[in-house]
């Protein structure tokens, strides 16, 4: 039937949703076994990890604290049959994320928990992207530095967050198509990254541009060509027509105002850090930025779907402010490692409790189920 149909595809859609998003953290270790020389300025750690089963414990050396060395002695890669599965799964998820909304519509089940759902993840997803492109080029002299690729982390963060903007102040949502680009040009990047290796990323291919430029320069002109221009455009066309929701200058940004703080508070971490936290701890200090910033987006969307004003100040720039001044007056010079973990899992325990009592509250007030188009029975 029409409604088993749409059920499996919905859940077909979330399944591969999670293991394509999900792949990238295994990966990740996956990543991490290849052979690394000490970042400089830092000494090499080693961390133990469990293997699954009753594997025993192998030591693996933790890249946060490390570079990559394609040069390395015994010099081993990631598996290509890794890389394939990676790619097949990101262009999977991908497609699925795209027709989701047309599913949705042709089986008149359209609500406003589903672009909560679809974009609320999708904002949660851009650091995942990033990072693990991070993977791909690694830190050494022809790859990415940490410092670079924060920044371009926040492109990509200011690229999501200006179409919600858009939304809030129009009442129309525009998607550009510079997210498209960037997810097929990463799947053809894992593609191609396990047919001719990762040593031809480093490798300068065209008056010794790297790739590596490449990468930037692409991130870069989709967000200033694309994703920017049609966002003024469209917000100036409202005005032109007298359509705009909000009409102060002060009411126009608010939207902006939390995710600005959220880049000035972790910018500033960066640069007063005792320890070059960013060097150390790369990966977490990306996915501590990307979680505070889902929560600032997911809290937008809520606003921009029930017409509400949106708060200047999201809660969860407290906890980062006061770890900082921890960080900056010097009460605890030996523990801002732990101090980044504990911020970083309390952030993700939050924003976790958040999406769920959300999607909850939203499930009642519209009479339906999460992941599947019965409707509750009354009790």
């Amino acid at each position: 039937s029409c409604d088993s149909r749409s059920r499996g595809a919905r859940s077909l859609g979330f399944v591969v949703w999670g293991a394509g998003r999900g792949f990238c953290s295994p990966w990740q270790l996956l990543s991490q076994q290849r052979d690394f020389r000490p970042a400089r300025g830092h000494q090499q750690r080693v961390k133990t990890v469990q293997r699954g089963g009753q594997q025993p414990p192998v030591p693996v050396r933790h890249a946060s604290f490390l570079e990559h060395d394609s040069e390395a002695p015994d010099h081993q890669h990631v598996p290509n049959g890794v890389w394939v599965i990676v790619g097949l799964l990101n262009f999977i998820a991908y497609t699925l994320d795209g027709v989701d909304g047309k599913q949705a519509r042709r089986t008149n089940s359209s609500t406003p928990l589903g672009e909560l759902f679809d974009h609320g993840l999708d904002s949660w997803a851009c650091v995942y992207f990033v990072v693990t492109v991070y993977s791909t080029f690694g830190r050494g002299s022809t790859g990415v530095s940490v410092f670079v690729l924060y920044l371009l982390l926040w492109v990509v963060l200011f690229s999501f967050i200006l179409s919600h903007w858009e939304k809030y102040n129009t009442g129309i949502l525009f998607l550009p198509w510079g997210y498209d680009i960037s997810q097929v040009t990463i799947s053809i990047v894992y593609i191609v990254t396990a047919i001719v290796g990762v040593e031809a990323w480093y490798a300068p291919f065209l008056f010794n541009f790297l790739y590596r430029d490449l990468f930037t320069t692409m991130i870069i002109a989709c967000a200033l060509t694309v994703t920017l221009p049609m966002s003024l455009y469209n917000f100036y066309k409202a005005y032109k027509n007298n359509t705009l929701k909000h009409h102060s200058v002060y009411e126009i940004m608010l939207p902006l105002v939390s995710p600005v703080l959220l880049f000035v508070l972790c910018t500033t971490w960066i640069f007063v850090s005792p320890m070059d936290i960013l060097e150390v701890h790369p990966r977490l200090f990306y996915f501590m930025v990307g979680t505070a910033f889902a929560n600032i987006s997911c809290q937008l969307i809520v606003c921009q779907m029930s017409s509400t004003r949106c708060q200047p100040l999201n809660w969860m720039l407290l906890p980062i402010a006061l770890v900082l001044s921890v960080v900056v007056s010097g009460f605890a010079p030996n523990s801002e490692t732990l101090l980044l973990y504990l911020l970083t899992a309390f952030l993700t325990l939050a924003h976790i409790h958040y999406g769920v009592v959300v999607v909850s509250q939203l499930s009642r007030h519209f009479n339906i189920r999460p992941f599947s188009l019965k409707k509750p029975t009354p009790d």
